[in-house]
């Protein structure tokens, strides 16, 4: 039971992680309906900016701000100069595109930042355990969930709150009809695009704490999408939600399946549980269903 508390306790922790760069999923794809296959490098290049401000002596929170304002030009860039004359293009040529950026990105990682793991250096958050009952939480763990959670209200309170979050959920549940108020669309998908690259850096940050940090967490950033696969590729809730359940199940399966099917039983996990749960629901738990009439 020890071990079960202990396996559930780091799989939400990690999957308030997971949440947050599955919010970079599902903005994109609801403002354009673009499945974003880069979106594991964006997160392999924000934790590499953090990285290397933090590297210059410059205090983790500081450092995770200009990662941060960096990403979002970072993001506004990328749309305007590889994804702008492609608005009213079909939906597969952007992804073929999302395609080759990842390729581009990870290219340009390599080159700056090189392959060997990286830790950050002194260590972000305390080393020493906390002890809570039979529990024995990593800081580490504990931190990096509560600074997701923070931030994924933050991004919550920005889209429900504020006018350039409601042009973007008018743009996203008809397009048209937001053309018709005035909502620019190419403001909009370059908001999208800025916002995902911002909270995928911040979760690779974390990651990054946690596991080290090197070309691989690119692949994590890809994990995540049987999270938003889970809640519903166009819903916010539905990302949190997954995000969770997928850090969960991920951990289970690490903790009571690698021991009899060594060999990475953990990761693959996620990807086979994607693949039973589209069989039963296609849309996910909350995305929108969409019917044709012939």
């Amino acid at each position: 039971m020890e071990l079960f508390l202990m396996t559930l306790t780091t799989g939400v922790m990690v999957g308030g992680i997971y949440a947050l760069i599955a919010l970079g999923w599902v903005l994109i794809y609801k403002c354009s309906g673009v499945l974003n296959l880069a979106m594991g490098e964006l997160t392999l290049i924000g934790a590499y900016v953090c990285l290397s401000f933090y590297t210059m002596g410059i205090p983790f929170l500081l450092a995770l701000l200009f990662s941060l304002i960096i990403g979002f030009i970072l993001g506004v860039l990328t749309e305007r100069i590889f994804l702008d004359k492609l608005i009213g293009e079909p939906v597969l040529t952007v992804i073929m595109v999302t395609v080759g950026l990842s390729f581009f990105f990870k290219g340009i990682v390599e080159l700056i930042w090189g392959t060997d793991t990286r830790v950050f250096t002194p260590p972000v958050f305390p080393l020493k355990p906390l002890h809570i009952g039979p529990l024995i939480i990593g800081q580490v763990y504990l931190w990096s969930f509560i600074a997701a959670i923070v931030l994924l209200f933050v991004f919550v309170g920005f889209f429900q709150y504020t006018r350039w979050g409601l042009a973007m959920q008018a743009t996203a549940d008809d397009e048209m009809a937001a053309l018709s108020l005035g909502v620019s669309a190419r403001f909009v998908y370059a908001t999208a695009w800025a916002i995902a690259f911002m909270a995928a850096g911040v979760g690779g940050t974390l990651l990054g704490n946690i596991n080290g940090l090197n070309i691989s967490v690119g692949y994590l950033g890809l994990l995540v999408l049987p999270a938003v696969v889970l809640g519903g590729l166009n819903s916010v809730p539905g990302a949190i939600v997954g995000g969770i359940v997928i850090g969960i199940l991920q951990n289970l399966c690490g903790a009571y399946l690698d021991r009899y099917f060594p060999g990475g039983v953990k990761e693959i996990a996620p990807f086979a549980f994607m693949a039973i749960f589209l069989l039963f629901r296609p849309y996910g738990l909350w995305g929108w269903e969409r019917i044709e009439r012939v």
